[in-house]
């Protein structure tokens, strides 16, 4: 059950297991192979290193990564590949016009999306169709998350794109109210996107936990969207429907593509990338049709087969960017929750360098409240950054969470005990559960989803 991908060198200590390779493996792990080797030493992401956990032999049920399936070792080839066979539209350089006004809407910092490597193909073929480059801007969609700086939009978009056209943080402010969706989500859109003649929307696969998976139309809602919008949007994820993993019938999804109907997609550029951050699969074209394309082959990937819920779940969500901060490490979080016994433990490991990453969810899981109390608060009025807080307090509902970051560690937090190492957490987790409980690692935890047989 345990396993490991990469290409690089496996190196055999004393009881000890190591991986050093030319790739950032999700894990490094050996398994003692004698009496006198008990243990196994993970090595797991954090931040932009690792940190090391020793497990017992006889309590590992097994690590749990990405499965490998067969992928694109050329980058640069699969998003060729993509743009040159456009899923349910014709070619970029067929769509564009001389003199229409480009918008090109990527994700921000907070997401593993390779801008710097998609904008340039997506240049070529609007240079290609006779677009100006000063007719072309690209808009950083940063829903509600902060603005990036001038050197974060350059170091996202790349040294050349920066220079070439113009790019800028998504307003929160200044948008334009376009209607009412079927379920009354009002829509109101940033400004430079409504007055565009051609939008195309860059972004990657992932899995996201009420949304369904990330990627096509959520670039636009809520990528860049007024907080009313966001905020309607998002008080839906209490339907069972809005789950991880999951597009058709949920009523989140739905509503932000129909509220990006609303604008127009002319076409994406999606991408699913490894924990390395390298492109593994490309899709484009229809921003319906080529987003579930890529959802299909992310879902090959990251729903992973597990033999049962397991007593205790080590998990990081993967490294920086997904575990810059709480509000984002919340994700693998909530992932790990369909690993888990009721009543078992939950040991999240994630640096957090940026704290919380959002005020009001900050304000809700550190005010004292029961995990209860805060699932019935978000109920009664639904509050973004209060929703994280609520999704953590369901988590917490059904098992006991300690976290592992040093950033957070004098700070109350609801729903979760606080430990300096992730050996001392999984140690109080054995204290809480059994000596003889079972282990369940997910090192890449923000990119699986667990699915137990029946």
């Amino acid at each position: 059950m345990c396993a490991l991908w990469g290409h690089g060198t496996l190196v055999v200590g004393t009881g000890i297991v190591g991986y050093w390779g030319p790739m950032r493996s999700c894990a490094s792990l050996l398994r003692g192979g004698n009496a006198m080797n008990t243990v196994t030493t993970l090595r797991l992401p954090f931040g932009h290193s690792y940190v090391s956990v020793q497990v017992p032999n006889s309590n590992l049920v097994g690590v749990f990564e990405p499965q490998r399936v067969e992928e694109w070792h050329d980058e640069a080839a699969s998003v060729h590949e993509a743009l040159a066979h456009p899923i349910g539209t014709p070619r970029l350089r067929d769509l564009a016009r001389p003199g229409q006004k480009v918008v090109i809407v990527t994700s921000d910092l907070t997401r593993p999306c390779p801008s710097a490597k998609l904008l340039p193909p997506v240049l070529a073929e609007l240079a290609a169709a006779g677009v100006a480059e000063h007719d072309i801007a690209v808009v950083v969609a940063v829903g509600l998350h902060r603005l990036m700086t001038s050197a974060e939009l350059e170091a996202t978009v790349g040294s050349d794109v920066f220079r070439r056209v113009r790019v800028i943080n998504h307003d929160v402010a200044d948008t334009v109210r376009l209607g009412l969706t079927s379920v009354g989500t009002p829509v109101e859109i940033f400004r430079p996107v409504v007055d565009a003649d051609l939008r195309v929307c860059v972004g990657n696969v992932e899995l996201h936990y009420f949304v369904g998976y990330s990627g096509g139309a959520k670039a636009i809602v809520p990528g860049c969207a007024s907080e009313v919008t966001v905020t309607a949007n998002h008080a839906m994820m209490l339907c069972p429907e809005a789950r991880a993993g999951c597009c058709e019938g949920n009523p989140v999804r739905a509503d932000l593509e129909e509220g990006a109907a609303m604008v127009g997609v002319d076409f994406i550029l999606n991408v699913v990338v490894d924990a390395e951050h390298r492109i593994v699969h490309a899709v484009a074209g229809d921003v319906i049709a080529a987003h579930r394309k890529g959802c299909e082959l992310l879902a090959l990937r990251a729903k992973i087969a597990i033999p049962g819920l397991a007593d205790i779940v080590l998990v990081s969500p993967g490294g920086y960017p997904k575990d810059m901060n709480l509000y984002q490490a919340q994700k693998a979080l909530d992932n790990a929750a369909y690993a888990v016994r009721r009543g078992g433990a939950i040991v999240l490991v994630a640096e957090c360098r940026e704290g919380f990453g959002n005020s009001t969810f900050e304000d809700w899981i550190t005010s004292g409240r029961s995990p209860q109390q805060l699932a019935e608060r978000i109920q009664e009025r639904f509050v973004l950054g209060g929703h994280k807080a609520a999704a953590i307090a369901k988590v917490a509902q059904n098992a006991r969470i300690f976290l592992v970051s040093p950033s957070l560690a004098d700070v109350p937090i609801t729903g979760m005990e606080r430990h300096s190492t992730a050996q001392a957490a999984l140690d109080a987790a054995f204290r809480a559960a059994d000596a003889d409980a079972g282990v369940i690692v997910l090192p890449e935890g923000s990119s699986v989803l667990p699915q137990v047989p029946n």
